[in-house]
Parts: C-alpha cells; structure tokens; sequence
C-alpha cells in the first residue's frame, strides 16, 4: 500500500490519499470547506488515466465536489474533526467513486425535485446539489453505512 501525505503550512498532516491497489485510490480529507477541490482533482486524474473523455471528467468534478460539500454540511454537520473519505475505482466500463461521511447526514433524500420551481424562488434551494449528482453520473445510489454516517455511490461508463 502506497501512502501520498499533505502537509499543510503548520506542519500537520491533514489528508491522505494511498492506493488501495492498482485500481482502486482512496483520499481522506478533513471536514473543511474547500478540501473538496482535492477530490475533484484527485477523481480527474485517476478517471483521465482511465480514458474517461474529458466532458465526462467535468461531470465527474462537479457530482464529486457536490457529494463532498454536501458530506461535510449535511452529513458531518460542518464538525471540525470528522472526515470524508472519498474513494474511486477505475473499472474496464466504468469509473466508481463513493464519497463517505461520519455524521447522521439528511433525515431524508429530496426525490422528484422541480428545478424549475426552486429556479423561480417557489422552493427553497436545499437539494439542489443532489439534483445536479444525479444529472451528471450515470448512476447513483444513497444509503445509511452499517455503524454511522452516510455514503454517495456514483458511476459514470467510460463510454458514452
């Protein structure tokens, strides 16, 4: 297993990312607003060397960076000391990330959401970034882990 430390400023080592094998990377960030850039780049790299075209990397950016901001906010209730922990796998079909968080996350998941009606001011905006995830990946799964917290599972096929 191959480890890659940050080492921010202070000198602390506050994420983490290491190969879980040659298919298979993980990164784990600190609940921080902004950290979820590096799992947007992470995901683009690891998907680009897999031959994801580039319009599918820009999806897979966005429904990632969204899964991440919605896991520090909603799942881990913006508490300083929890974690993300995003994971990718590249498939021969297909790319997979799963963006997990430790909190209680959302009492519910917004179904049939009218984009349309939040646009318009008719509706309050929350679920808005579960909206763009689903639009953007191929599929996509919620669901409560076993011991707490919440995980996002999405795919996107190599091919269109």
């Amino acid at each position: 297993m191959r480890w890659i430390r940050f080492i921010k400023s202070g000198g602390n080592v506050n994420e983490k990312i290491r190969m879980l094998d040659d298919r298979t990377v993980e990164v784990n960030l600190p609940n921080v607003s902004g950290y979820e850039r590096i799992a947007m780049e992470c995901s683009a790299s690891f998907a680009k060397i897999g031959g994801l075209v580039k319009e599918r990397i820009e999806d897979l950016k966005t429904a990632v960076a969204e899964a991440c901001l919605n896991a520090m906010e909603h799942g881990n209730k913006d508490h300083p000391d929890s974690r993300v922990i995003i994971t990718m796998y590249l498939g021969d079909k297909d790319f997979k990330v799963s963006v997990m968080d430790e909190g209680d996350g959302m009492s519910y998941i917004p179904q049939n959401i009218d984009i349309k009606r939040k646009v318009e001011g008719l509706e309050p905006p929350n679920g808005l970034g579960l909206y763009l995830i689903q639009q953007l990946v191929d599929q996509v799964e919620f669901k409560k882990v076993n011991g707490g917290g919440h995980v996002v599972k999405m795919v996107l096929k190599m091919e269109n």
